[in-house]
């Protein structure tokens, strides 16, 4: 029988980069129950022993930072600062989690009703499975890893087909840190394979980050084998500019918030929403900036954004473009699949934007925004509650009190950026509501999404 196998492709030129062999359904199995039986030896250490070795991890991160950062580039096409930025933030997240984790995981002691003593642990629950996308080929991975080592599971990963060997490249680094083999296994399978491995009786989590339609598929298959999940589905996260906005300000940072790694990002700005009073003012200087911005070769300095991850999201892209075009959206610049090598796109603005439009209901998932007109404040606030998902948002308004109030008590998502754009915060909760998921990661509560949180109740007489 011929063997299977999956290559990687740079973005940037179309070629060719690596060919990998997948596993046959024995491999697969065997790396269950060898996490398995790490995992049995590694959830008797203490949580500051295992806390070591997360903090060296991210010093392991830091001295392969080129390496990573360069692959990374190659395979799905990101900019290289970017690269930098996200190799960064992994070693962050490992370093808060070494110094936190720890007293996150400590047992906690309650009076019980009679007198008695009560005890609260958090046991790990054993292999947790991971199935992550091609955009932030090592932030997708250190976000879940590190959170479900430092609690003391095994850890899998399925990732993207596409970096693949970003993937293998953070096994390796996992290992020269001193993680025990097996412990953590990248494992190279199909979609029926991972169906198997979710009903294996030794995985006892699954996190997707990925669309909601997979999310929903995912999630089923989970429930129907009665396995927790967390599940991160992107988003069309809505940016209001307010009355009372610096609109230099916010023209500033939803450009970045747009087109920041190349525009696919799932908690990026993506619905533009500006007031009646500011919105000529907006619209001229956020087109023009979006106009300047130059697609090219990632690895160059002079570069503003690359190349789409791959050549079906571009076109799928621009059938989005196309649609909410035919559905009566204007094109004020881009919206134009350009010639040459690579999946370049760019920078895109629409304008005119409706219900019933991929780009009013929709995620457009690279660099195109946009553009909606609200009558005022509240009518702003209305429209950005207006999707069906609910990972990210942003409010400009130079009266932060009142942008807060907005923020905590209208804004139906899980995160929000004021007067900014950010991506993740170590010591901050990530995740949504609606149709972007459930469950949260980072600052602590990554920690316990998959373990046992175990009642120990000492009576009274």
């Amino acid at each position: 029988m011929k063997e299977k196998t999956l290559k990687t492709i740079n973005p940037a030129t179309g070629k060719e980069l690596e060919t990998y062999k997948y596993f046959t359904d024995q491999e697969a199995k065997d790396a269950v129950e060898d996490c398995h039986d790490a995992f049995l030896k590694w959830r008797q250490k203490s949580p500051k022993q295992r806390a070591e070795v997360i903090k060296a991890i991210g010093e392991k991160i830091t001295e392969h930072k080129d390496e990573l950062v360069k692959l990374m580039t190659s395979e799905m096409g990101k900019l290289l600062k970017q690269g930098e930025q996200e190799v960064d933030l992994c070693a962050g997240i490992c370093e808060w989690t070494a110094a936190n984790g720890p007293d996150n995981l400590k047992d906690e002691e309650r009076e019980l009703p009679d007198g008695g003593r009560g005890i609260i642990t958090y046991s790990p629950l054993g292999v947790i499975y991971g199935i992550q996308p091609w955009n932030f080929p090592a932030y997708q991975v250190i976000r879940y890893a590190i959170a479900n080592l430092m609690a003391g599971n095994g850890v899998l990963l399925k990732h993207a087909e596409s970096v693949t060997g970003s993937g293998l490249l953070i096994e390796k680094i996992f290992k020269e840190a001193g993680l025990p083999k097996n412990l953590f296994k990248v494992i190279l399978i199909d979609h029926d394979q991972s169906d198997a491995i979710i009903e294996h009786d030794l995985v006892r989590g699954v996190t997707l980050t990925g669309s909601p339609g997979a999310g929903k598929i995912i999630g089923e298959k989970a429930g129907a084998n009665l396995k927790k999940t967390v599940l991160e589905l992107g988003s069309n996260d809505g940016y209001m500019v307010l009355e009372d906005a610096d609109v230099e300000k916010a023209v500033k940072w939803c450009v970045q918030g747009r087109v920041y790694n190349n525009g696919e990002t799932c908690v990026a700005a993506k619905r533009f929403i500006v007031v009646d009073k500011v919105y000529e003012q907006f619209k001229e200087a956020f087109v023009e900036k979006m106009k300047s911005l130059k697609a090219g070769d990632p690895t160059s300095e002079d570069s503003d954004l690359g190349p789409m991850a791959r050549k079906d999201l571009r076109e799928e892209l621009h059938e989005q473009v196309e649609d909410s075009v035919k559905k009566g959206a204007a094109v004020l610049c881009g919206g134009n699949i350009p010639d040459g090598d690579g999946y370049y796109y760019p920078a895109t603005v629409l304008a005119n934007v409706k219900p019933g439009q991929p780009a009013y209901d929709d995620e457009l998932f690279g660099p195109v925004a946009s553009l909606i007109k609200a009558k005022d404040d509240e009518d702003a606030m209305r429209i950005a509650n207006d999707s069906r998902f609910g990972l990210g948002g942003g409010i400009f308004s130079e009266d932060v009190d009142k942008a807060v109030e907005l923020a905590s008590k209208h804004f139906d998502t899980g995160m929000v950026f004021i007067n900014s754009f950010g991506l993740a915060q170590p010591n901050m909760p990530f995740g949504g509501v609606k149709n972007s998921g459930y469950g949260r990661e980072h600052g602590g509560f990554g920690l316990k999404e998959f373990v046992n949180t175990k009642a120990i109740n000492i009576l009274n007489g």
